[in-house]
């Protein structure tokens, strides 16, 4: 009989569902919008009632699709976002905006609304931080927690089930209040030291003035952390199953927050046609990129680097630590910088009319100019040049107050102008990544390989740009889903047809695309550079000169 399993991915804006066989083909696909919540600058608030919702709609349609039997889906696996999940004692949503709508129980993670409790957090200099890259950015969730308290203190007192998005799904589908070790050492201040030493520290918890959240043994929080993969409680409860259309006791994987489920599926890809031996995987980097870019590396031993996240025991891979950089606006600063521009609509319009995607009409677009100037397409920005931190800098600086640049405008409202604005935009981004690279490798990382995957893997610009300015090789998965095959490969491994998820991986990884550097083009990729960090500089500047 064959057998499969289902990973389920809920992003940013939607609920995704993949099931994929044992070799990691993936057979079929769906996906279902869920809302975003803005009641006010900063504020981004998601439903988990919304979520599940749309969760049952894309597990259901992937079975019903594909004719699979329910009998034939072995394990599901779950990945979402790093958001903040309130319960009541009675599992009812509780509210998490000051306006009190009872839906809006989740604090997304993208929501900035705790600036000044993460300085406060950050003043303690507890030990605590230093896995975090020394400073604790206001995306986490104490934090988030601590607004809560202050800000709400009845919705607060309220508050008896806290849970990151994740593992409010396996809950969710299994009655289990399992917490993933993932989700609690990247995002909650959970210390794990090693395979033995892991726990919350009381410590920590008290000096942020979140005491109560140690009563009853965390009860709030969770007390039981898993690593990916390990089988949440029973699997499926009675209940979930029969939502979800499947068989109760099917197994489910504890969870990972969808950046890091995309590198369990990226660093186990093997391209064939790499001209150089793959290099081990501590030396491999993931970026997993959509609405923002999360940059994962995996080592033996605890490398620190200063703002960027980690060391942390067994968040990708059980026994290795990971380090994980990021940009808060990749994919959404490249809408939001050609959704601004005066040519957006005639563009959109243009590019319905060639039946292409707008960024490959505009990659199009830029392809003709640099033809009529004789030039490679990157030197059309040689006067244009972007400094990409519009929503913060996460990583290096660890700086959420950082702001956009853009130097080089005219008064041109034209497409071209906004294909090269677009591109200077890319290539910021890119530059943004190298900072990261750069701070990685100097403080002990070897990295010698990037894998991409996301969304903006389907654009040829960024993946060449990335590939010309940081001069790696950059491999393609084979696997259009990765994240989704991540979540697969951690019901895979809970099915128990697997003795541990390493297994897993190299089984359903599969192969890949390999784009080399074209190094004619580093020359300039190194001035480019050189202008993103004076700009970096002069911002800084900017800001001494007004607060003297």
């Amino acid at each position: 009989m064959p057998q499969y399993y289902i990973g389920v991915d809920v992003g940013t804006g939607s609920a995704r569902a993949a099931l994929v066989s044992t070799d990691g083909s993936t057979v079929q696909t769906t996906v279902e919008p869920i809302q975003i919540l803005n009641p006010q600058p900063s504020f981004y608030e998601q439903s988990s009632d919304d979520i599940w919702r749309a969760v049952v709609v894309v597990v259901n349609a992937v079975v019903k699709k594909s004719g699979v039997a329910p009998s034939e889906v072995k394990g599901l696996g779950f990945d979402a976002t790093c958001s903040l999940v309130a319960l009541d004692a009675d599992y009812q949503p509780v509210s998490c905006t000051p306006t009190g709508e009872k839906c809006h129980n989740i604090v997304m993670w993208m929501d900035h609304r705790a600036e000044k409790e993460a300085a406060r957090i950050n003043t303690t200099q507890h030990s605590v931080l230093r896995y975090v890259g020394g400073t604790m950015s206001l995306e986490m969730q104490p934090p988030k927690l601590l607004w809560l308290k202050e800000q709400l203190p009845e919705q607060w007192k309220k508050m008896s089930h806290l849970f990151d998005l994740p593992d409010f799904l396996t809950w969710r589908a299994t009655g289990s209040f399992t917490r993933s070790l993932c989700s609690l050492v990247c995002k909650w201040g959970y210390e794990a030291k090693g395979a033995d030493e892991h726990g919350w520290n009381d410590d920590f918890l008290q000096r942020i003035g979140l005491e109560e959240l140690i009563e009853n043994k965390y009860s709030r929080i969770g007390s039981k952390a898993l690593t990916p993969g390990e089988a949440c409680g029973s699997g499926l409860s009675s209940q979930a199953a029969k939502e979800l259309g499947l068989l109760p006791n099917t197994a489910v994987g504890t969870s990972l927050i969808d950046a890091h489920a995309g590198a369990v599926a990226c660093l186990a890809c093997v391209p064939a046609d790499l001209p150089c031996p793959l290099p081990p995987v501590t030396s491999r980097l993931a970026l997993i990129c959509g609405t923002s870019t999360c940059h994962m590396v995996v080592s033996k031993d605890p490398v620190s680097v200063p703002g960027v996240w980690g060391p942390y025991y067994s968040a990708i891979v059980p026994g290795l630590w990971c380090n994980e950089g990021g940009q808060s606006a990749t994919g959404k600063l490249i809408d939001f910088i050609v959704e601004s521009h005066a040519a957006y609509a005639s563009a959109k319009e243009n590019a319905k009319q060639k039946k292409v995607h707008l960024y490959q009409y505009l990659n199009t677009v830029l392809e003709d100019k640099a033809a009529g100037q004789s030039i490679p397409v990157c030197q059309l920005t040689s006067d244009l040049h972007v400094y990409p931190d519009f929503h913060g800098n996460r990583s290096p600086l660890a700086d959420p107050s950082m702001k956009g640049m853009v130097s080089g405008l005219t008064l041109s409202s034209t497409e071209e102008n906004l294909a090269l604005l677009y591109l200077a935009t890319v290539q910021a981004l890119t530059y943004g990544t190298r900072h990261i690279l750069d701070e990685m490798n100097r403080n002990g990382h070897k990295i010698e390989i990037l894998y991409l995957c996301g969304g903006l893997r389907k654009n040829s610009l960024f993946v060449q740009t990335h590939a010309d300015a940081l001069g790696v090789p950059v491999i393609l998965p084979d696997a259009q889903e990765t994240v989704l095959l991540g979540a697969a490969i951690l019901g895979a491994r809970a099915s128990g047809n697997f003795s541990d998820i390493q297994s897993a991986m190299l089984a359903m990884g599969g192969g890949g695309k390999v784009v080399l550097p074209q190094t004619s083009h580093r020359q300039y990729h190194e001035k480019k550079h050189a202008v993103y960090m004076k700009m970096l500089s002069d911002q800084r500047a900017y800001a001494s000169i007004m607060r003297d």
